[in-house]
């Protein structure tokens, strides 16, 4: 499915029947991000959609911006296209979206989940800065860098799945770069202003941080109610390497988020 924005279209697809469940994956990956986790909430009773963000996969490759408000309002438009309201679920570098979203609309948000997001704006060193500026713009060096963030398990099809991902960057990567380039306010400033409940997925040895839970913690003190939960023997990506446990936490989740406008 399409759906215009303005500047460019929007891919999206739909599985399953109930209340909905809006999916956005991080950096440089796509929809198929989440092919094991959403036959598991579509079991589970509910309409799942899952979303390219603006400038991968099927959607426009070219943005203006690609700012986490930007990719919010993107998620806002799939849920009054599909009839909300929505939980929505924020991997990496969309768990900042989907603070932005609930803040802006919250008669269409149920709840947010942010799996593995970034509570402090990165400050690499001067090495790191050069090494991830040739990675946002290879490609081949991305899907290298993208098979990293699985220290602990693989999905089964991991290899096929990332050889296509790279592919499909082509053309790409200055969305890519976009989607993670520092842009004020960040979303720890307007997490306080977020009233719908909030959890927080991490996996246990996910390589993104020195200490995962900590990091989980962190991101949980920013929100006024909000929950941590922590994904064992995942990575960065738990709906990925993890897919059962992460669907289980996700259903507790919603049976909550949902019942709030039933």
């Amino acid at each position: 499915m399409r759906l215009a924005r303005g500047d460019g279209t929007i891919a999206y697809e739909v599985h399953g029947a109930g209340p909905l469940v809006v999916l956005a994956h991080g950096m440089g990956e796509d929809r198929a991000s989440f092919r094991h986790l959403v036959p598991l909430l579509v079991r589970a009773g509910y309409r799942v959609a899952s979303v390219d963000v603006r400038g991968h996969g099927e959607s426009s490759p070219h943005w203006p911006s690609y700012a986490p408000a930007e990719v919010g309002g993107d998620l806002l438009a799939v849920v009054r296209t599909l009839g909300g309201p929505a939980t929505l679920v924020g991997s990496s570098s969309s768990g900042a979206a989907v603070v932005f979203a609930a803040v802006e609309a919250p008669d269409l948000v149920d709840g947010i989940v942010q799996v593995a997001p970034f509570v402090a704006v990165p400050r690499p060193n001067l090495v790191r800065r050069l090494a991830q500026a040739v990675v946002l713009r290879s490609p081949r060096l991305f899907g290298r860098f993208h098979r990293t963030l699985f220290p602990a398990a693989r999905p089964p099809d991991d290899a096929a799945y990332r050889a296509r991902l790279v592919a499909g960057l082509r053309g790409r990567m200055a969305a890519v770069r976009g989607v993670v380039a520092p842009v004020a306010p960040h979303w720890t400033e307007r997490a306080a202003a977020v009233r719908q409940p909030v959890l927080i997925l991490m996996g246990t040895r996910d390589p993104d941080f020195g200490d995962p839970g900590a990091e989980a913690r962190a991101a949980r003190r920013r929100f006024r109610t909000a929950e941590a939960r922590m994904i064992a023997d995942s990575g960065h990506y738990p709906h990925a390497d993890q897919p059962a446990a992460t669907a289980a936490q996700l259903v507790e989740f919603l049976a909550v988020t949902t019942r709030r406008t039933r």
